[in-house]
Parts: structure tokens; C-alpha cells; sequence
């Protein structure tokens, strides 16, 4: 990271690159997300702070933009990153929210500082990133289910050929239940 000039009454910033962004970025219910705390920590201030703004302001966060995570996805999450005894007097107790593309670019709009300003450009660019990337694999990706649609296929044809071949040899180990009269000349 490469530190930049501190403006006029603000601390020195390091530079954010999408890149970083992008490794905090998880997928939850199928959504592209970042976490109220790593939001939190990449605008500067406390989790606490940015999630009354959003209280503060929830009309403009439906369902898509902005989700509470349930508690089994929350203790998923927890035993991911391996937090702190529920007992003790550290560590995450309360279930994070979690911020859609959409959820961040509204963001935006609530919080004005020249560092909010700053890590959206850069969070936005972190989500482009990410779908350039997607898209760029897309054609992998469909020819990978196509080699796996064939394998099924083969694989489904080679079951059928092995119950027709255990069919055929079960006729052969397994007599008819009746035994049948033999055929031909017989000298008792």
C-alpha cells in the first residue's frame, strides 16, 4: 500500500487497491458482500457508528441492498474465522450485516467524508473487478459443465452396460427356480 498526502485537518490514508478489496468480498445467499465490519474498517470508523447511519437511514437499504446474516449463517462465519469464547468478554456477539454492490454504491449517499468517497470508487472497482473476472472464466466455466454433461452421459451408458453384463451372468449362476426337463435320449 502506498501512503498518501494527509488533506488539510485528516490523518495520512494509505491508498486502498481493489485488489485487497476484493479478497474481503464473500458470497452469502448468493450475493456479493462485504460485512458492516470490514466496511466499517476500510471507511475509518467504528462498526457501531456506520450502522446507525444505516438505521438512521433505513428506507434507503431494502432487502437486496443490505441484509442481517441468520444465526446459522452467523455461526458458520464465526467458526470460519474462529472468534473468541462466547463467554468472554471479546470478540463478535451480534449478527453483521451484510452490503450488497448496491448496498455500498447507497452507502455513498449517507456517508460524505472525502474517505468514504474514496473507498466507494474503490469498492465499486473491486466489484467490477470481480465480474470482469467471472466473465472472463465464463467460458471455462460453460465448457466444464459440458465435459461433465458427457461424463454423465458415458457414465450413465457404462452403468447400463454393467447391469446388462451382472443380468447375464446372474442367468447363468442362478438356474431357473423349476428344473427343467431334460431334453434328449436318457438311460436310467
Amino acid at each position: 500500500m502506498v501512503n498518501r498526502k494527509p488533506t488539510k485537518g485528516t490523518a495520512s490514508v494509505p491508498a486502498l487497491v481493489p485488489e485487497q478489496i476484493a479478497r474481503t468480498i464473500l458470497v452469502i445467499r448468493g450475493h456479493k458482500v462485504l460485512l458492516d465490519s470490514q466496511l466499517a474498517l476500510l471507511y475509518g470508523v467504528e462498526t457501531k457508528a456506520l450502522n446507525q447511519a444505516v438505521k438512521r437511514n433505513q428506507e434507503r437499504f431494502p432487502e437486496d441492498f443490505m441484509f442481517q446474516l441468520s444465526e446459522v449463517e452467523f455461526e458458520n462465519w464465526r467458526s470460519q474465522i474462529v472468534t473468541s469464547n462466547p463467554a468472554a468478554k471479546m470478540g463478535l456477539r451480534r449478527k453483521p450485516y451484510a452490503f450488497t454492490e448496491q448496498g455500498v454504491a447507497m452507502l455513498s449517499s449517507i456517508l460524505r467524508s472525502p474517505r468514504a468517497v474514496e473507498v466507494n470508487i474503490q469498492i465499486m472497482r473491486a466489484f467490477v473487478r470481480l465480474r470482469q473476472l467471472l466473465s472472463a472464466h465464463k467460458e471455462l466455466a460453460d465448457r466444464l459443465t459440458k465435459l461433465e454433461e458427457q461424463m454423465r452421459q458415458r457414465d450413465h451408458a457404462v452403468a447400463q452396460q454393467f447391469q446388462q453384463g451382472f443380468a447375464l451372468l446372474d442367468q447363468l449362476f442362478n438356474p431357473p427356480s423349476p428344473p427343467r426337463k431334460r431334453i434328449g435320449f436318457h438311460t436310467e
